[in-house]
């Protein structure tokens, strides 16, 4: 065997599903914020949405190993959607306009990130991120994150 086979093999991540204890909720929250282009639906089943080269999906918590349902005062995940620079801002405009509460305003960073976030109907907190170049961040620090240096 070598060392490119079995799990070395993996290069890639082609889809993430999203447990939903709100199916319904959920697949009208993705539509209606991010107009993601519908690849597949199985109705009150599945869902999965095409964003860049990678599957969205949601699909319906019930299966034996799915456990239970996140507690109502946690995320389960984060999902982090990369945009440029400039959109950031534009998405905070959009979400505002939308009614969504925002969790935390557009930022620079203490990494080279500008970064917004907020949450889905069930708690799963959500950021739209840009890369940006590391002067900004220093000019208009958050305070809130710090790199850990070797310094």
């Amino acid at each position: 065997m070598n060392d490119r086979s079995g799990l070395h093999a993996i290069r890639s991540i082609d889809y993430v599903i999203v447990l939903c204890d709100d199916w319904k909720k959920m697949r009208a929250f993705f539509i209606d914020i991010f107009n993601f282009e519908i690849e597949q639906e199985e109705e009150g089943h599945f869902i999965a949405f095409r964003v860049g080269t990678l599957f969205l999906a949601l699909r319906p918590r019930g299966r034996a190993y799915d456990g239970p349902p996140t507690p109502a005062d946690s995320a389960g995940i984060q999902l982090s959607f990369r945009v440029p620079p400039a959109d950031v801002d534009l998405a905070y405009q959009a979400l505002r306009a939308k009614g969504v509460d925002v969790i935390e305003p557009p930022t620079n960073q203490d990494f080279p990130h500008r970064t917004l976030f907020f949450r889905d109907p069930e708690n799963n907190v959500i950021e739209i991120f840009a890369d940006i170049h590391p002067r900004d961040t220093l000019a208009s620090s958050s305070g809130l994150h710090r790199i850990a240096t070797g310094a």
